[in-house]
């Protein structure tokens, strides 16, 4: 398994009906922190398994899933097709969010990210 340096933003669990919000971003203001915790828990809710939203190096906001190996109620057509619908009602949002992880944690100005 190769080793990752993304940073987690955020995740969900339907196995242990969980939220985590990574502590390093506490600066974001309370409404996108509870938009990002409803977005999660939905989608947990409606496909299963576990959500986790992370930067990889270069900023982008990644959506990886996972699933327990015999969970059989995991929907993964599902899964496909409801980030999908995420990142086109939510378009507006990630990209802020983007935009945030490439200024205040990369460095970037505003004008480059």
């Amino acid at each position: 398994m190769e080793e990752t340096k993304n940073v987690v933003l955020c995740a969900a669990s339907a196995y242990e009906e969980k939220y985590y919000l990574n502590p390093g971003f506490k600066a974001l203001p309370e409404s996108i922190k509870k938009e990002l915790q409803i977005l999660c828990v939905l989608y947990t809710h409606k496909v299963g398994g576990i959500l986790v939203l992370e930067f990889d190096e270069d900023g982008s906001l990644i959506f990886r899933t996972e699933a327990k190996e015999n969970d059989f109620s995991y929907d993964e057509v599902g899964s496909v097709l409801e980030i999908k619908s995420i990142q086109k009602e939510q378009r507006e949002l990630l990209e802020e969010l983007e935009m945030f992880y490439k200024v205040v944690y990369l460095g970037e100005s505003y004008e480059d990210a």
